[in-house]
């Protein structure tokens, strides 16, 4: 039996703009097992960004039960959700958030900065940087690389730490197709490979068929969740060209 990873239940987000209340997230219920691959999709204001951060111990729900490989969320100090972020999470982020002084290895180490894990740095830094092709750049600086190589610096960042849930938000959206399928193909060999849970905002539908699962939001809940057949990416269908996932 797969083991869950994520546990949402009724897990709603509330927000007060002005006089006005907005529900972010409105009674979410979702499990992402272990070893998953899902897109998550749905309209801007849908509640993705949201999610994510629920999810990846950003925020607190206003309402409901979060739990992470079986531990109660709800129940954490900030001092220990910190600690929670950098021991199991991995954030790849699609403007790359990478600081331009610091080398590619500078960059990737900085995790571990901030919350050491008891391992050889040093070590750790080599084995992400050759899991994503990039050992060979370890001393470039942002500005030496193409965007496609910046993005996979982000993702040797989320995998020093050793996480067992990787959260991509939108990690193609700078992206042009070529270098899209380079982030993807990464993505599903971690998954399938590495046995890394991962969870993937995505607008395109292209990018999401490249998962086994796609869970689309509108308004705050769960619109449809649906197992799809994971397919390699082959570039972005052109004049409303089919995919296979509804968006």
């Amino acid at each position: 039996m797969a083991t869950p990873v994520v546990e949402l239940q009724e897990v709603k987000k509330i927000y007060q703009l002005g006089g006005e209340t907005v529900a972010a997230l409105d009674g979410v219920d979702l499990v992402i097992e272990e070893r998953e691959m899902v897109a998550i999709m749905g309209a801007s204001g849908s509640g993705k960004s949201t999610l994510m951060n629920v999810v990846g111990c950003l925020d607190r729900p206003t309402s409901g039960a979060y739990q992470l490989n079986g531990s109660d969320v709800g129940s954490f100090s900030d001092n220990r959700r910190s600690d929670t972020r950098g021991r199991f999470i991995g954030f790849i982020f699609q403007s790359y958030n990478l600081l331009p002084q610091l080398t590619a290895a500078q960059n990737v180490e900085l995790p571990l900065r901030y919350n050491p894990r008891g391992f050889d740095r040093k070590q750790a830094v080599v084995e992400a940087l050759d899991r994503v092709g990039l050992a060979d750049r370890a001393n470039h600086r942002p500005n030496q690389l193409s965007g496609g190589q910046q993005q996979r610096v982000g993702i040797a960042r989320a995998l020093v730490g050793r996480p067992s849930l990787l959260l991509a938000d939108e990690p193609t959206g700078n992206l042009d197709s070529n270098s899209t399928e380079e982030i993807i193909t990464l993505l599903q060999e971690l998954n399938r490979e590495d046995g890394m849970t991962v969870a993937m905002v995505t607008h395109e539908p292209e990018v999401a068929a490249a998962t086994r699962r796609v869970v689309t939001l509108r308004d705050g809940r769960v619109l449809s969740d649906e197992q799809v057949e994971q397919r390699h990416f082959s570039g972005f269908a052109q004049h409303g060209e089919a995919t296979g996932v509804v968006q």
